[in-house]
């Protein structure tokens, strides 16, 4: 497939760059005195160096630990984050779902949240309207669909989301880890919606920790550590390179665990999650 001059994502050199001088940990006091004795404020890079590009009908897998920088990267092709450097070109209409509520009032309900959603989207009243009954068939959440959005499980949100997502006809589809929250069924159906919108010619980006899906229905993979490309080609090259590491860095976090007399078990059992 050629990928010089259809592409509906090109991103080149991409490098986004945070400030910690101002943390919870940073107090007013501490920030002052830094500006005034000159201090060099503390930078920390999600993304450093990333370049991509999806053609048309490409659905490209985004993997990588916590930590790695896989939702800084979805944030900035939705252009809802800009990059510090680097730049990006997305061709199309744009709909992601790259959280479980974004965009959602609690307090709505879930049809209300449609109509919300479909503003957000860009579209007008008439064709959320038209959209509706597709939108409610396809999240398949019964009579919650009328009870407010704080009553709803996570998995409950995801579909929703989903629904709302997919609904619009989109050129291309930035998708965060939602296809793993749901019954089988739904992620089923899911993977099935995504599949459709490949075969349409649209372009998928799809976050997740979720590696057969990347094997089987994904065009290609990225790897991303640290913020930046360690290995960008065929899923299941890329997989297995992430397998691999992964279980040297746990053999070694082991390793290093019995070596202080600490118990592994426990030493897993804290470590939580991180930027994505």
């Amino acid at each position: 497939m050629s990928r010089s001059s259809g592409y509906a994502i090109k991103a080149v050199d991409l490098g986004v760059r945070y400030n910690l001088r101002l943390t919870r940990k940073t107090t007013v006091r501490t920030s002052v005195a830094n500006f005034v004795l000159r201090r060099p404020p503390q930078r920390f890079w999600a993304l450093r160096h990333v370049s991509i590009e999806l053609s048309h009908g490409e659905s490209l897998g985004v993997i990588g630990p916590n930590g790695a920088g896989k939702s800084t990267l979805l944030q900035v092709l939705a252009g809802i984050m800009r990059p510090s450097e680097g730049a990006v070109d997305v061709r199309g209409q744009v709909s992601g779902l790259l959280g479980l509520g974004a965009g959602f009032d609690p307090e709505l309900s879930g049809v209300e949240n449609i109509l919300l959603g479909g503003a957000f989207l860009g579209l007008d009243d008439v064709k959320v309207h038209e959209l509706l009954p597709s939108i409610i068939e396809f999240a398949g959440l019964g009579d919650f669909i009328d009870a407010p959005l704080k009553t709803y499980s996570a998995g409950m949100r995801a579909r929703l989301g989903f629904a709302i997502a997919t609904a619009v006809d989109p050129d291309i589809l930035l998708l965060d880890e939602v296809l793993a929250t749901g019954d089988a069924n739904f992620r089923a159906k899911s993977k099935e919606r995504v599949i459709e919108l490949v075969r349409a010619a649209k372009g998928v980006v799809l976050v997740t920790h979720d590696m057969e899906w990347v094997r089987e229905y994904c065009n290609r993979a990225l790897l991303l550590e640290k913020g930046r490309v360690v290995l960008e080609g065929a899923p299941d090259e890329v997989v297995k390179l992430h397998l691999d590491r992964t279980a040297e860095e746990a053999a070694a976090r082991h390793a290093a665990a019995l070596a202080a007399g600490i118990d592994p078990a426990a030493l897993a059992g804290a470590r939580g999650g991180g930027r994505r």
